[in-house]
């Protein structure tokens, strides 16, 4: 160790009250050898040498120096708080001069909070640059946000690190003095002990971090044997369930083998069944071949039986056929007596009804059934004329000129089922109308009630009027042709002739159970080409 240096104290350093602020310093004027003197946000740095070897950067607080004397050998970095020192001598390094030890995460975590919970409390002059931005974060953000920029100041400040330490073991009562007197509560939390131990820095400090790393690590294993154990008693848990399952699953299987084991049974003994079955049923079939035979021969004798019957009915059948043909002359005189009384009947009926008509004076009809529906079923296009009734046609042009010559006859027709299968090459337009001009030569010829219907999807504004006694009607949207040729059926009185030209099959069955007479399309063309 080299010889220490004095210290000559100014008059006004003496003059200096020991509690003043530390940070407030005397000019320095004159050190002996070479001293450079810094000064930085209130703070004096020692940049020079002290006395060949002293601290290189390092911090001297010279809030009371008495003539003392510096000894040079303090480590490279450290800082030397002089102002605790009156007429001392403080012999190189911090504290025990040893190297910042490793603290447990616990620890660091609580030096962390207990620094950012003092840091506003001290005044800005003592709060180092690059903490005074992390003393004005909100509470609960100065531990989380500036932990990493306060544990550096902590472990590279120890002047920073004495005065916040010396705040936080006064606000922590009985404990931070035990602490700080080198003592730990049994009681006490090994974290909070260590904690207060790093800041204060008493006597046997390091121990008292060493065992409360020691204690961490030891709840630490604690913890891990105890999720083991957890872990452990779990696994076997979870391992008598499984048994207690294949126990039930055993017994489950033990069950269905009993099971199969019956239904084996029961198959073999329907097996058995079945052979014996099978060898009856053999047996019947030998039975029912030998009869067969017999059935044969008696088959044959049947069959030439049957032939000399024959022979016998034929004969007879000769016989009969010439009393046939003299029962048919006589059937053609009785037909002739009884075509003279029906009409002689009919002469009588028709002569009432002439009376009955004169007596209830009943004139023509001004609308007729078919009028009715069309005014509440169908759409009219032009002012149709409306004539006598009309007949209907058939497949068969002969068949529908019979009808057509029943008195009264209505003829109601698919108007585009029928040009479709007639005029198919022609536009919808061309179509009706040539239909319904070959309509009204049938109307004209046979002086019928004709009605043509068409979809109201296809209606076209602006047709023609229409022959003198041809209906033209359109369906209502949403309804279809078919239904409205229900409808005129069903609108008719029993008895008066109706013939529905389409060749739609359920149109014909359905106008058919109301008593018409359903033509296909084809019979009303063969009879307008014949026109």
């Amino acid at each position: 160790m080299s010889a220490p240096h004095e210290y000559d104290a100014t008059p006004a350093e003496e003059a200096a009250p020991v509690d003043a602020d530390p940070t407030a310093l005397p000019e320095i004027t004159e050190i002996s050898d070479a001293v450079e003197v810094g000064v930085a946000e209130g703070e004096v740095a020692v940049a020079g040498v002290i006395d060949a070897g002293a601290t290189d950067g390092g911090v001297i607080d010279a809030g009371v120096i008495d003539a003392g004397v510096i000894d040079a050998g303090a480590a490279d970095g450290a800082v030397i708080d002089a102002g605790l020192t009156d007429a001392g001598v403080v012999d190189g390094g911090v504290g025990d001069g040893g190297a910042e030890p490793t603290l447990p995460e616990p620890v660091r975590q609580r030096i962390t909070v207990l620094a950012a919970a003092a840091l506003p409390g001290m005044p800005a002059e003592e709060i180092p640059v690059p903490l005074r931005r992390v003393a004005r974060f909100a509470p609960n953000r100065r531990a989380r946000l500036g932990g990493p920029a306060l544990a550096a100041q902590l472990a590279a400040d120890p002047l920073f690190r004495q005065r916040i330490g010396s705040r936080i073991v006064t606000d922590s009562g009985d404990l931070g003095a035990a602490v700080a007197g080198g003592m730990a509560p049994a009681a006490a939390n090994p974290v909070e002990v260590a904690a207060l131990a790093y800041l204060a820095r008493p006597e046997g400090w390091r121990a008292l971090i060493e065992a409360a790393g020691e204690t961490v690590r030891a709840e630490a294993d604690s913890a891990a044997v105890a999720q083991l154990v957890q872990d452990a008693e779990q696994r076997a848990a979870r391992a008598e369930h499984d048994r207690a399952v294949a126990r039930v699953e055993a017994d489950k299987l033990r069950d269905e083998l009993v099971r199969v084991r019956e239904e084996l049974g029961q198959l073999r003994e329907e097996s058995r069944s079945a052979a014996r079955a099978l060898r009856e049923t053999q047996a019947a079939q030998k039975r029912a071949a030998d009869l067969l035979a017999t059935e044969k021969g008696r088959t044959a004798k049947i069959a030439a039986d049957h032939d000399a019957e024959l022979r016998r009915l034929r004969s007879r059948l000769s016989e009969a056929e010439t009393l046939a043909a003299s029962g048919k002359q006589s059937a053609k005189d009785a037909r002739a007596a009884a075509d003279s009384r029906l009409w002689l009947l009919l002469e009588t009926i028709g002569q009432a009804a002439t009376g009955l008509r004169r007596e209830l004076a009943i004139g023509p009809a001004d609308k007729l059934p078919a009028d009715f529906v069309a005014d509440t079923a169908a759409d009219r296009p032009g002012a149709a004329e409306r004539s006598r009734p009309r007949a209907q046609d058939t497949d068969d042009p002969g068949r529908l000129d019979q009808l057509l010559a029943l008195p009264r006859a209505h003829l109601i027709v698919d108007g585009y089922n029928v040009t479709k299968r007639g005029f198919a090459e022609m536009s919808l337009e061309q179509q009706r109308k040539r239909l319904i001009t070959g309509l009204g030569g049938i109307a004209a010829q046979t002086g019928d009630e004709v009605t043509v219907v068409f979809d109201g999807a296809e209606r076209v504004h602006g047709l023609p009027p229409a022959p003198r006694g041809v209906r033209v009607l359109f369906s209502h949207k949403g309804d279809t042709a078919d239904e409205l040729i229900r409808q005129l059926v069903r609108a008719e009185p029993a008895g008066r002739p109706l013939v529905v030209i389409s060749s739609d099959r359920e149109v014909a069955d359905g106008v058919r159970r109301h008593g018409a007479y359903p033509m296909g399309a084809d019979s009303l063309l063969r009879r307008l080409a014949r026109s």
